[in-house]
């Protein structure tokens, strides 16, 4: 392909993450309803006959450029891949557009390296098949395989199993982060073993955007939330703020953290929330979105 290709990478925000418990690896073992924001990242691959990466937007100065990226790992990854098929390295000049904050709970990182797997597939006409992709990327990172499709799932395992929800009604969400990143490692060294959870199944139908937050409020809620607010006790002013809100319907956070969320049930409302939040708190970033149900959308 001679044409430049553009994938989002969409934020990722867990509706709920759950501790069901611990592998003798180490590895913890969850449960979280996963849905994504058409707020987010951008990855660019354009043909080259060398794999470069550069970055831009307004995050990108905080991002080195090292083997350590999860961009060029996803590439380097994918490079290996095609040497194995077609005993040749292609190369590609990858841009990332930084958007989403660095460390932030929205999987800035994971989706930055699925954008990158998908925009390579095409762009080195591999077509690899579903299953290797997700095996490919779950060898990045328990995240990136979710963001690979950037739709409404249930993951479990560690990131490894993936399953379909039912069909999700219009939802808007506001984000908030204190611009403070958390590192996972220690928000999960910070987690008293008594913040567990049980699995628990979905109703099999969601008719509305306030069945899906009651039903968020009255049986799940986010095993990392305490330890990381041990680390970042701010996160409860951000909560806090969301929940001021005039008709926020839910109120938790993603991931490890810091990045809080508030859900709505239309457009004017979660853009009129974000205006309020913007200008009470100016040194937070927030951002209004709607989530995604099937297919990523470019921001």
């Amino acid at each position: 392909m001679t044409e430049a290709i553009r994938e989002a990478a969409n934020a990722k925000i867990n509706l709920f993450l759950h501790v069901i418990g611990q592998r003798p690896d180490g590895y913890h073992m969850l449960q979280s309803l996963v849905v994504f924001a058409d707020v987010g990242d951008t990855v660019t691959a354009e043909p080259s006959t060398m794999l470069s990466l550069s970055i831009d937007g307004p995050f990108g100065d905080l991002l080195e450029i090292s083997e350590d990226n999860l961009v060029l790992r996803a590439a380097l990854a994918l490079q290996d891949l095609a040497f194995a098929r077609k005993k040749s390295r292609p190369g590609a000049a990858l841009l990332l557009t930084k958007r989403l904050p660095i460390a932030s709970g929205i999987g800035g990182g994971s989706a930055d390296a699925a954008a990158t797997l998908r925009a390579l597939d095409r762009l080195w006409a591999l077509n690899l098949a579903d299953r290797e992709m997700e095996t490919l990327a779950l060898s990045l990172g328990a995240d990136v395989p979710v963001c690979l499709g950037s739709r409404a799932r249930m993951m479990s395992g560690i990131g490894e199993n993936l399953d379909n929800v039912p069909a999700l009604p219009p939802i808007w969400i506001v984000m908030a982060n204190p611009l403070r990143g958390l590192d996972t490692r220690s928000v999960f060294a910070s987690r008293s073993p008594k913040d567990v959870s049980i699995p628990l199944t979905m109703p099999e139908r969601i008719t509305s955007a306030s069945m899906l937050a009651g039903w968020l409020s009255a049986e799940t809620c986010n095993d990392l939330s305490a330890a990381a607010k041990s680390i970042l006790p701010e996160i409860e002013n951000i909560e806090s703020a969301l929940r001021a809100l005039p008709r926020a319907l839910y109120v938790g956070m993603s991931g490890s953290g810091a990045t809080c969320f508030a859900l709505f049930a239309e457009r004017g409302e979660a853009l009129k929330g974000a205006q309020t939040l913007r200008a009470a708190e100016p040194q937070w970033w927030v951002e209004a979105g709607e989530i995604r149900g099937n297919t990523a959308a470019l921001p």
